[in-house]
């Protein structure tokens, strides 16, 4: 139990997690909050824009300054991912980022993820992953990609 001999408890996680960071979470920490009810609050939801689709060659690391740190998502996984947050998008009128938002939400003890944008656009892109729907398929497809 996590609660303190005092009856406080944690009411709160902020782990990072995201399409190419689960492992840190799911593996311990979901399952604890499913357990005991804590509401996981999660941070980089877009892996710092890689997910949004921004970065797929090392020709787009200079599109921002957060480019340098979008060359260890420049590998297998991360085009696999990138290859089914398209196929997804495209079968939702959607784009990369709402998918990938969207599937955070799907998961167990998420409550929100936290996410930046420097733009409206930006802005309301984001917004738009609180209305899409993912399937079972979609859901599926994505978990195999990050696995």
């Amino acid at each position: 139990n996590v609660a303190a001999k005092s009856g406080a408890r944690y009411q709160t996680l902020q782990p990072e997690y995201n399409l190419m960071s689960r492992a840190g979470f799911e593996a311990v920490l979901q399952p604890l909050c499913v357990k005991e009810s804590i509401g996981v609050v999660s941070y980089y939801g877009l892996a710092s824009g890689f997910l949004s689709g921004k970065y797929r060659s090392n020709a787009d690391l200079g599109k921002s300054p957060r480019g340098g740190g979008m060359k260890k998502y420049l590998n297998e996984k991360g085009f696999a991912v990138l290859g089914v947050l398209d196929a997804v998008a495209g079968r939702h009128d959607a784009t990369p980022a709402q998918v990938a938002l969207a599937w955070i939400m799907t998961r167990p003890a998420i409550v929100a993820p936290i996410v930046s944008a420097t733009s409206t656009t930006q802005l309301r892109d984001i917004l738009g992953a609180v209305s899409l729907k993912l399937t079972a398929t979609d859901i599926g497809d994505l978990d195999k990609a990050s696995d």
